[in-house]
């Protein structure tokens, strides 16, 4: 039995996060797969993103995905692009995620603000903390998103492109091998 194989039943210490991490990254490669082959235009599959970001980057759980479904519309973009973009704030990071944004916009505006509360990430929680709480977040969340979501447009653009040429490519050399 080689050492890689005894990894695979060793129960020590690095075993969960070893799992843990394959999962990850079995699930980066599905998302990226997902989005990669959608039928659509580039253009659409990249702003449909970029939009889907910039909502994910804003505190208004649990309107994301209607809110970037809705911009798409108005943008033209992908729909489904759109709805997976705002998965950049999950249920897993969006208590660090929302205090990024927290600490950001404090720093931008200055007002007296309650404190941020990870108990309290719905909307209508933090309408409930006051408005100015709000205010702040969404402030945060325009600062951080619109360049997260020029990122993201422009980086999906490219690989998605690349994706189409090499798809078209792999097209174009079976049909010879048939002729």
């Amino acid at each position: 039995m080689s050492h890689e194989e005894g990894q695979l039943f060793s129960f020590g210490r690095g075993w969960m996060l070893n799992r843990l991490w394959i999962k990850f990254k079995r699930s980066l490669k599905y998302w990226y797969l997902r989005i990669i082959r959608i039928k659509a235009p580039p253009h659409s599959i990249a702003s449909g993103l970029a939009v889907g970001v910039f909502v994910g980057c804003l505190p208004i759980i649990p309107f994301q995905t209607v809110v970037a479904v809705s911009l798409a519309f108005v943008f033209r973009s992908n729909k489904i692009a759109a709805a997976l973009g705002t998965w950049v704030s999950n249920p897993v990071n969006v208590p660090f995620f929302y205090y990024g944004l927290y600490i950001v916009g404090t720093f931008l505006v200055p007002m007296n603000v309650a404190g941020f509360d990870p108990g309290h990430l719905a909307l209508a929680d933090m309408l409930k903390l006051g408005w100015d709480l709000v205010l702040v977040m969404m402030v945060g969340g325009l600062v951080v998103g619109i360049p997260a979501s020029l990122a993201t447009y422009f980086i999906s653009l490219r690989f998605i492109q690349i994706y189409h040429e090499r798809r078209a490519e792999k097209r174009r050399l079976k049909r010879l091998r048939r002729t």
